[in-house]
């Protein structure tokens, strides 16, 4: 087992609510959403008053001081935050929607990186508050130039230049500009930008070990801010150097995802740490970047230089580009005050003056920010068809407890090594849940409550897949509510594949779980007609056999899809995670029949 780095925290479960609560005590223009990780302005119902558009932005922690560093006058309303390195979940995102945007007619715009999870959980609850009447908008920022194919469908991950987009935003909002025009602006900036990073020193998650290695002389060019690895292994050279190398490969124009730049360009420049750089250092790359770009022809205008988005204790930096316009109008919006932390400026409160915060969380506005898990069968399943139901998941969710550390050792290296961690904890709200269930239920409704779990207690793209994937079998579920044979149970899981594939983007074949359920539904298909423990012993043996084809895969979707193709040498783990609750609940259902 790999040693886990010495932090500084009171529990690895409770390290985000305790940093989210000593953001806002040191800056009294902050404060929090009660029963929620969001910090929002506490000036809020004032904006609102004002009629300005509402910014929103977040997900996973670990990148502070992003994004709850950037909430402020002149940048963004709110910021919702994930567990470590894991999006945020939707009922969280719909919670900070209705406090920034219920009974705003300017509308809400949230400011999404271009991460799955993100996607999912963003989107999710940005159609729940239109479906209220909230008028929500969405721009994903994707300025990430390692990736040197085009056949990522995952697509460029959003990074540093993420912050930009805030202030640009943040500036119009408060100019009083309309929704439309901070959206066209937005969308015309995050095209016009590129972001690359370079790391001497890996991070770890809180509990685990580094997320992958490098030698002594090594350093990792392209790498994302998730612990991941890059996209090319360089020696340790000189700032010079590999600030040359950082440039030359992110305006490269055979490189995919490359940011064009032509001589008499004007230019914004972002020297970002990625958590464990010193300033001597950072102030060194900002002198060598600017030099660089300067020998090309390049006027650089503004530059800013310090910590906006990390991962974590990273020993690293990014360096971010954004075109400015003839006009003028970016640099305006760079320049414009703003009283956002992590600017940087000390957020104080207008009202009180007061340079430190004991005001007490803002209430949350009323109603479910949670998927409904009401039924709309009045089916219940028989008693003994329900006992040995329950007795299945419960045995899912062993297994999936007992593997955290199998399933984390998986992800380091092509994820953020916390696959575990996240399957766990949504085992571990199953469990702890349908343990005291007794009464029969319709299995719809049994499906819905798996779907919820999966939303509030896993978080992150994993977390929005299995939520899609149990709301669609729920669908599915209504068509039979109290059969239980195996071609129906295939059924259950050709509804879930698809809205995996539809609303994820993978398909099968591109190294992700999709490969080893689809596996199984296959095999369940064609089994129809046998008896159940062969149904159940083909299907475990079909969808192993998939996760274990995964080793040899080329990554085409997730946070894998980002990682050098050399340094994927093992099962997928989320490919692995199905195998083993499948199996566990595939085994528990043969041995009570």
């Amino acid at each position: 087992m790999t040693t886990a780095p010495k932090k500084l925290l009171n529990s690895i479960e409770q390290c985000v609510d305790d940093a989210l609560e000593g953001v806002v005590s040191i800056h009294p223009g902050l404060r929090l959403l009660d029963d929620h990780r969001v910090v929002i302005r506490e000036d809020i119902e004032q904006v609102i008053t004002d009629g300005k558009v509402t910014l929103l932005s977040g997900g996973g922690s670990g990148h502070e001081p992003a994004h709850a560093g950037f909430v402020g006058k002149g940048m963004l309303s709110g910021a919702i935050a994930g567990s470590v390195f894991t999006s945020p979940p939707p009922h969280s995102i719909l919670a900070a929607i209705r406090a920034v945007g219920k009974g705003n007619k300017a509308g809400t715009l949230l400011i999404v990186k271009n991460y799955t999870g993100d996607r999912l959980n963003f989107g999710i609850a940005a159609e729940r508050a239109k479906s209220e009447g909230i008028r929500t908008e969405i721009v994903v920022v994707g300025e990430d130039c390692a990736l040197t194919s085009s056949d990522k469908s995952a697509g460029r991950r959003g990074l540093c230049g993420t912050i930009l987009i805030h202030k640009i935003a943040g500036s119009m909002s408060e100019e009083g500009q309309s929704l439309d025009d901070i959206l066209l602006a937005t969308r015309a900036a995050a095209s016009d930008m590129g972001t690359i990073g370079i790391c001497l020193y890996p991070c770890s998650v809180p509990g685990s070990g580094p997320s992958f290695t490098l030698g002594q002389n090594e350093i990792e060019l392209g790498l994302g801010i998730h612990g991941e690895a890059g996209v090319k292994r360089m020696k340790l050279a000189s700032s010079k150097d590999v600030v040359s190398a950082m440039i030359s490969h992110m305006t490269a124009s055979n490189n995919a995802s490359h940011l064009a730049i032509s001589p008499d360009d004007h230019v914004a420049v972002v020297v970002n740490n990625l958590g464990g750089t010193s300033y001597l250092e950072l102030s060194v790359v900002a002198k060598d970047a600017i030099a660089y770009l300067e020998s090309q022809g390049v006027s650089v205008e503004r530059v800013y230089c310090g910590t906006f988005m990390t991962s974590l204790e990273m020993a690293g930096a990014s360096i971010t580009i954004m075109h400015l316009d003839k006009d003028g109008h970016r640099a305006k919006c760079l320049d414009a005050e703003t009283t956002a932390p992590a600017w940087p400026r000390i957020s104080l409160s207008e009202s009180s003056g007061s340079a430190h915060n004991k005001l007490a969380p803002l209430a949350s506005l009323e109603g479910d920010v949670v998927a409904s898990t009401e039924s709309t069968s009045q089916v219940k399943l028989p008693q003994d068809k329900f006992v040995q139901i329950k007795a299945a998941i419960l045995a899912a969710c062993d297994a999936l407890i007992t593997s955290e550390e199998l399933l984390n050792e998986l992800d380091r290296g092509c994820g953020d090594g916390d696959c575990g961690t996240t399957m766990k904890r949504g085992a571990q709200g199953v469990s702890s849940w349908l343990t005291q269930q007794t009464t029969p239920m319709p299995l719809d409704k049994l499906a819905l409550k798996l779907s919820a779990f999966a939303e509030q207690n896993m978080g992150g793209s994993s977390g929005a897949l299995y939520c899609l994937f149990f709301s669609a079998a729920a669908h599915a579920a209504t068509a039979f509510e109290t059969s239980t044979e195996h071609s129906h149970w295939a059924m259950l899981l050709q509804h879930g594949i698809y809205a995996i594939s539809k609303y994820g983007g993978a398909e099968v074949g591109d190294r992700t779980m999709l490969d080893s359920l689809h596996a199984a539904f296959t095999s369940l298909q064609e089994t129809v007609g046998s008896d159940v423990k062969t149904a159940c012993d083909k299907a475990i043996k079909a969808a192993s056999d998939a996760a274990e084809k995964t080793q040899t895969m080329d990554a085409k979707a997730g946070r894998a899809s980002y990682v050098s193709k050399d340094l994927l040498t093992k099962p997928d783990p989320g490919a692995t995670a199905v195998v083993i609750w499948l199996k566990a609940a595939l085994m528990k259902v043969a041995e009570q029949m």
